[in-house]
């Protein structure tokens, strides 16, 4: 006997296991992907590039949420504790989108009053540089607080299943993994932006500890100076190098020039992760509370 679709994730098949909707199928493909792009490096365009496919992960994640199935299953469960880790997990990401997102619009805030000061070639260069070096060790002091949460934040153990159906235990493994592959996205954007590196295992094993699931094992960062952490060592060349200073001013403009143009896509991607991250909590506290 077949599983009416239209039934609630809880209704169990006597026959073999109901083939999960097509929309967690297309969002398992999404996981994929993003899990395979953790293997390459953190460079700005290959970060763009995993925040192009997030937003997919994402927005199909959204549309998971208006099926009526969906919607069924959440409301007849929502007194699990899987539904209250799905709501924790959902402000969780939303705090550190948030972060990220706040750590990367101070800092191109800083580089254009910079590049300001620099192209006008009037003086206060010296200046300028020792208030970004200042506003750079405010942004990584953010984002070490904000990763320290993170480590803190922790699940107890993974949920038990037993008595759930197919349909429901497939939704209960799609949405934790979709928050550890976030987490760990952002937690790459983080790090990218802060001008720090990490073992490739590391940083991936990290998030995956603290979700618990034995489902994700992919390596995050490799080892690789990103374009910030090239920034700020042209910022300590321009301060106390003792070679030519116009040189190094150069070196810096170019840096600048750079670092403008490659993260443009990180921040259009990370408003439009922030808008759809909201839409999914607001449609999950709605689904919840009706």
């Amino acid at each position: 006997m077949a599983l009416n679709t239209k039934s609630h994730f809880h209704v169990r098949s006597n026959s073999l296991p109901s083939r999960p909707h097509p929309l967690i199928l297309q969002c398992n493909e999404h996981l994929d992907r993003l899990r395979a792009s953790h293997e390459t490096s953190s460079s700005c365009s290959s970060l763009s590039h995993k925040l192009g496919g997030l937003q997919d992960l994402h927005v199909c994640v959204e549309n998971l949420f208006q099926l009526p199935l969906t919607q069924e299953a959440l409301h007849h469960e929502s007194q699990e504790k899987w539904v209250d880790e799905l709501l924790n997990g959902s402000l969780r990401v939303l705090d550190v989108c948030t972060a990220t997102k706040d750590s990367l619009l101070h800092t191109k805030e800083c580089m254009r009053d910079l590049q300001s000061i620099m192209r006008r070639r009037k003086g206060g260069e010296v200046a300028e540089i020792k208030k970004f070096l200042t506003s750079r060790k405010v942004v990584k002091k953010a984002i070490s607080k904000a990763l320290e949460n993170l480590k803190a934040t922790s699940k107890h153990g993974n949920i038990s299943s037993t008595n759930k159906g197919n349909q429901t235990v497939a939704l209960i493994s799609l949405l934790e993994n979709v928050e550890v592959v976030t987490l760990s996205t952002f937690q790459a954007l983080m790090q990218f932006i802060s001008g720090t590196t990490q073992s490739k295992s590391s940083s991936w094993v990290l998030v995956s500890k603290l979700m618990q699931t034995k489902k994700v094992g992919c390596s995050q960062l490799a080892d690789h100076e990103s374009e910030f952490a090239q920034l700020d060592e042209a910022l300590q060349s321009c301060m106390f190098s003792q070679t030519s200073k116009i040189e190094n001013m150069n070196k810096l403009q170019n840096q600048l020039e750079k670092i403008e143009s490659l993260t443009q896509d990180l921040e259009e991607g990370l408003e439009f992760l922030f808008r759809h991250l909201i839409k999914t909590r607001v449609a999950l506290l709605n689904i919840l509370n009706h």
